[in-house]
């Protein structure tokens, strides 16, 4: 499922991440977050990144030269990305483009403003709302805030769930909600340490 940022989270939108070096001149595997490639990667196409701090392209945009298929994976290619070194450099960088907000959103995509603050259902009781999203190279995160009725408004425990159909299987804005189906012990809290909950035994006698 794709999303956008927070801080454009009207403007922008993720579509794809740079999985690994492609060959010796500067192409990228990608994993796609868009059911539309054919309107997203064109020459041309230029790219916001989402990079660690340090990277060498912290900051910078990426244009798109040619999207090639092999073997049914699409491998970009960009423009100042010449060799295999430069492919490397950009391994695990999240691909995000400016979309207009009058533009029809694609299946399966929301925006971080749209899922802020949605109650989070499962087997029909809200268990709590959408905090926020964490963005990770590897998948999205749901940041649950728990509902509990002893906590202060806002102070519940927070707990962070895959952003998959297999865990999310229905997002509905309209009524503002998602339901959740996460496998056992996703939500639940863990025992403090040394709690093992086993009875309490007698001390050996001398």
């Amino acid at each position: 499922m794709a999303s956008g940022r927070n801080r454009s989270a009207q403007t922008q939108l993720r579509v794809g991440r740079l999985t690994r070096a492609h060959g010796l001149k500067g192409g990228l595997k990608l994993e796609l977050f868009t059911d539309d490639p054919d309107r997203r990667f064109v020459p041309g196409a230029s790219f916001s990144l989402q990079v660690p701090d340090e990277s060498p392209w912290h900051g910078k945009r990426l244009e798109l030269a040619e999207l090639r298929w092999y073997n049914g994976m699409p491998v970009g290619f960009f423009v100042d990305v010449a060799d295999r070194t430069a492919a490397e450099s950009l391994v695990k960088a999240i691909l995000w483009v400016d979309q207009d907000p009058d533009e029809a959103a694609e299946p399966d995509a929301w925006y971080d403003h749209q899922l802020v603050g949605l109650e989070v259902v499962r087997d029909d009781a809200r268990i709590g709302v959408i905090d926020r999203l964490e963005h990770l190279p590897a998948q999205d995160l749901l940041v649950v805030r728990m509902d509990d009725p002893s906590a202060e408004a806002g102070a519940g425990r927070e707990v962070l769930v895959p952003f998959v159909r297999a865990i999310v299987p229905e997002v509905d804005v309209e009524a503002g909600r998602v339901v959740v189906t996460p496998p056992d012990g996703l939500l639940e809290p863990l025992a403090d340490e040394g709690d093992d909950d086993r009875p309490e035994t007698a001390e050996p006698q001398a």
